[in-house]
């Protein structure tokens, strides 16, 4: 059917983005020659529904699409970045979870066409059960549940159709996607982020690459007390077919729901995937966004999802720890001489003050580098992607004149995509007493970080 198709062709997909771009830019000069007549509180009011139809719009646009502008639309659909004015958020979210959790679906006929010729024989002969209704849909492909002959039950992850030349295009259209997207996020380094897109996401297309990520966390946290990672079905698994362990569990929406104690327990869980999977073991899942764990009945949780994976280096590791480290001894002097050694300072270093080098730090990093209980809220990520990349930034000269390497990139994204699903959860903790386990070495002071040390301590 006509709406299986995925459109392809650079000028097809190019034609959608530019013309949501024009509209946006005809409504924004319209917005500023209105402004002209009208008061500072008309003013405001103009502005903010120009943001909420320039957000609303851009997420239908994306909605539509698959491949890399999906993945842009699914990481917006959970960073609130202040877009839009607090009274709209709470639909903006709504609007937005749906097409982070229900992305455009291909009929089955198509993906099975896929999952046979990725395994080179018909769906009976690998499968004794096959629901040919997604249980979920991503960026670039669909989930579906399925039984083995040996009675395992299994998520077999299957690609679309079309996917890679649509990404491809993607690739092509980023500037223009990226530019789109500035006009309701200002402070979006359109550059670092294209970068850090083509360099990452075609990696999303290899499933067998995503199977040995997978398998290396499954393997690292096999007997976890509390996180669990599927385990992968090496035999049924292609560049276009990922088949695991099947997990089931309560979703990002429900345990928002949760009681506080509750929310804070999965909300240190995730702080511990994902920081300490990056300073403990160097090796981290680049993805992190509601749709991506689930609370299992046990109360353990189960991460998902291993496309956008990065490896790190032990002396980037350290450098980043000593970073941490002078940060919250506040030694400007020492934060200063690491970000020039680091080369993150290397275009004219002697102009950067180190006093502002650390404001300018502790801005990113206070909630888990202050030794104190921190209720996390979604406005305190907003202020901090504000504080990061944003004009409206005190931090903005000095920013643009900074150099930040592409792995540092990858890591601060993993850091701030964290924060905003632990903002959403208004998880609260000591996140500096947690994290104070990978940056000092110091014993836990949590009952979770008690469990953790004792497993590490068994491997």
């Amino acid at each position: 059917m006509a709406k299986d198709k995925i459109p392809t062709s650079r000028i097809a997909r190019t034609a959608k983005v530019s013309s949501l771009a024009a509209g946006q830019a005809a409504r924004h000069l319209g917005t500023r020659a209105g402004n002209i007549a009208r008061s500072q509180e008309g003013r405001d009011a103009a502005l903010e529904r120009r943001h909420l139809e320039a957000a609303e719009q851009i997420v239908t646009a994306l909605g539509t699409m698959k491949g890399a502008a999906m993945k842009l639309g699914q990481v917006m659909s959970f960073l609130d970045v202040g877009l839009v004015p607090e009274e709209h958020r709470e639909e903006f979210q709504r609007k937005l979870g749906v097409l982070r959790d229900a992305a455009p679906k291909v009929s089955f006929s198509g993906m099975r066409k896929v999952i046979e010729s990725e395994l080179d024989g018909p769906l009976k002969e690998h499968f004794a059960e096959f629901d040919p209704d997604p249980i979920a849909a991503a960026s670039i492909g669909q989930v579906y549940r399925a039984r083995l002959h040996d009675g395992r039950d299994v998520a077999v992850k299957v690609q679309y159709p079309g996917v890679a030349a649509a990404v491809r295009a993607d690739m092509q259209n980023l500037g223009m996607i990226l530019r789109l997207m500035k006009r309701i996020a200002p402070g979006l380094d359109v550059k670092a982020t294209a970068e850090e897109i083509r360099s990452r996401i075609g990696d999303e297309l290899d499933y067998e690459l995503e199977a040995q990520n997978q398998r290396a966390l499954a393997r690292i946290f096999r007997d976890h007390p509390f996180i669990v990672v599927p385990d992968v079905v090496t035999g049924l698994s292609r560049e276009k077919v990922l088949v695991s362990e099947f997990v089931t569990g309560a979703g990002f929406d429900t345990v928002k729901e949760t009681d506080q104690a509750t929310r804070d327990r999965v909300g240190e869980i995730v702080f511990r995937f994902y920081f300490g999977c990056m300073y403990r073991h160097r090796q981290f899942s680049g993805d992190p966004h509601p749709g991506n764990f689930l609370l299992l009945a046990d109360d353990r949780v189960a991460f998902l999802d291993f496309g956008l994976f990065k490896v790190m280096t032990r002396d980037l590791i350290e450098l980043e720890l000593e970073c941490q480290r002078a940060g919250h001894e506040g030694d400007a002097q020492r934060l200063y001489e690491i970000f020039v050694e680091g080369g993150l300072l290397r275009k004219q270093p002697e102009r950067f003050r180190p006093d502002k080098v650390l404001s300018q730090f502790l801005d990113a990093t206070w909630w888990y580098l202050t030794d104190e209980e921190i209720a996390l809220e979604p406005e305190i990520a907003t202020q901090v992607m504000i504080d990061m990349s944003d004009p409206r930034s005190q931090h903005f000269g000095q920013m643009r004149h900074e150099t930040l390497p592409p792995d540092h990139i990858f890591g601060r994204r993993v850091e701030m995509l964290t924060l905003a699903v632990l903002g959403q959860l208004r998880a609260q903790a000591n996140w500096h007493r947690i994290a104070r386990e990978w940056i000092y070495g110091d014993e836990p002071v949590t009952e979770l970080g008690r469990q953790e040390a004792a497993f590490y301590a068994r491997r």
